[in-house]
């Protein structure tokens, strides 16, 4: 523990969500709430003024920005904070493309009050905060890369769950019918199946896309 306690700023949409991180973290001497944020674009602006250690940021943001799209934005200026992710996602959908995004680390809501206070410590020192379930999905993921989805795929998988055709999710990525045709063929071959219904199942059991 230093004398100056680690500046935090909670970024999320949900007022209640706020009140309970900040009660959590005010019983921590060496950890200081200094903003708050409802709007992921909030967030960006905020975190550019220099004064934060360590942003706790959600996945989710309604229609707006994203908590992903808002940590890339954050951690790509010169000497910005570290981003935590504390969301209730917790699909390779979800967790990959924030870790790529540059977060620091990855947490889930329900983790108790002692995880989160270590996390923000952590994440402060520039070291990876992960919730154990976070944690195993990555090594495994690392163990059998082979039949991991890509993140195209997923993101492919996750249209495909969301009813949509193969020329609507190529309008959508902006890819050929046929480049998604590919994609969802090497999906089924990952997943050892043969249709669209058996993929987004398999998928969503597996936690490779969000329930």
């Amino acid at each position: 523990m230093t004398d100056v306690p680690i500046r935090v700023l909670l970024a999320d949409d949900h007022p209640i969500v706020r009140a309970g991180l900040r009660a959590v973290l005010s019983t921590e001497p060496d950890i200081e709430v200094v903003a708050e944020a409802a709007r992921a674009e909030e967030a960006v602006v905020r975190a550019a003024r220099g004064d934060i250690d360590v942003v706790l940021m959600d996945i989710q943001f309604g229609k707006d920005l994203n908590g992903t799209e808002a940590t890339a934005a954050i951690v790509g200026r010169a000497g910005a904070p570290r981003v935590l992710i504390v969301t209730t996602y917790d699909s390779d959908a979800d967790i990959l493309p924030a870790i790529e995004a540059g977060a620091t680390g990855y947490l889930l809501k329900d983790a108790p009050p002692e995880d989160l206070a270590a996390a923000v410590r952590t994440a402060a020192e520039g070291r990876t905060a992960l919730a154990p379930s976070v944690a195993d999905r990555l090594m495994t993921r690392l163990r059998t890369p082979g039949t991991a989805l890509t993140r195209r795929e997923t993101e492919v998988l996750g249209l495909v769950a969301q009813g949509l055709s193969n020329q609507a999710i190529g309008g959508q990525l902006h890819l050929t019918e046929g480049t998604v045709k590919s994609h969802l063929a090497r999906i089924y071959t990952k997943l050892g199946v043969d249709s669209r219904t058996a993929a987004v199942a398999t998928a969503t059991s597996l936690g490779l896309i969000r329930r």
